[in-house]
């Protein structure tokens, strides 16, 4: 992990993301704990310790079983079954099912709402520092794989325009062609339909299954819930659940809790807090608590 950046306040945040990280597309992560006061990064099915005593093969099969389970009685609750297990996985996740799923997003304002909405303490009462992590490697995106793995299709040329361009004896001639007994017309053209779109058989076998994963990969869930889409929230999916993210994966930007109050009140201000990042009631009585109880201020 590189050298954390030490955040005092919330000018120091956005200088920090605007001037000192890596360009590209950026994940972030906020935790109101620190890796280092051990609450690692990992997904939430590897927080259970009784599992590392299981088999490869038989967490992988505790996996599946659970997410069996949990998609056998979707139907009663969602408008539209997931179309693998990407996807139910995902809204699993989102449901608070512990899964091989990590969630990260890519607004690093909604980061550091997490990293700061609570000030967590310690055995003694001390308030603790929390932090905003980076990814710094880049594991690839599922919609990659998918898109690589999508047979070429060789584009047909459009008979009916090549027959407009000839002469019309050549024209004749060519029909003549194809009207004889036996003879096949030179090109085969697609319907439209057909054109560049694989069956859903063919999406299916290319959708590789998320508990085969050799690697770790990032998730653009299907926005199954407000919540999500108000979070920019992606999902990383990990391959070992088991074990955290390599220090050389992320780097860590601490957030000193004696900042957490001003950057609250500042994320308010932006709209980056409780009733816009959680669109339901539980929202609402959220951002209500903080206005009127944790801060005396007006509704």
């Amino acid at each position: 992990m590189s050298t954390p950046f030490e955040i005092d306040d919330f000018q120091g945040y956005l200088d920090t993301v605007r001037n000192e990280l890596p360009k590209g597309r950026i994940y972030f992560r906020g935790q109101s704990r620190l890796v280092s006061a051990g609450y690692e990064l990992k997904p939430s099915i590897g927080r259970y310790k009784k599992l590392e005593s299981l088999t490869l093969f038989e967490r992988d099969e505790k996996e599946r079983e659970v997410l069996g389970v949990f998609t056998n009685h979707l139907l009663t609750y969602v408008h539209h079954l997931p179309r693998n297990d990407w996807e139910s996985l995902a809204i699993a996740q989102h449901h608070g099912l512990p899964t091989r799923f990590m969630d990260w997003t890519t607004n690093p304002l909604v980061a550091l709402y997490f990293a700061a909405r609570e000030t967590e303490a310690d055995e003694n009462d001390r308030p603790l520092n929390s932090a905003v992590y980076v990814l710094t490697s880049e594991p690839p995106r599922y919609a990659d794989l998918v898109r690589e793995k999508q047979p070429e299709v060789t584009p047909v040329p459009d008979t009916l325009t090549m027959l407009a361009q000839l002469e019309e004896d050549n024209r004749a001639e060519l029909v003549d062609a194809y009207s004889m007994p036996g003879s096949e017309p030179p090109l085969q053209v697609e319907s439209p339909k057909q054109r560049g779109t694989a069956s859903p058989e063919v999406l299916k076998e290319l959708a590789q299954c998320p508990f085969e994963i050799t690697e770790n990969v990032i998730y653009d869930p299907p926005h199954v819930s407000p919540r999500i889409r108000a979070q920019d929230g992606v999902l990383l999916a990990c391959h070992q659940p088991m074990q955290p993210l390599e220090e050389k994966d992320y780097l860590e930007i601490v957030i000193k809790h004696q900042a957490h109050d001003d950057i609250r009140r500042r994320l308010d201000q932006y709209g980056v807090f409780d009733k816009q990042l959680f669109p339901d009631l539980d929202g609402i009585a959220k951002w209500l608590k903080y206005r009127v109880f944790e801060i005396d201020g007006k509704c």
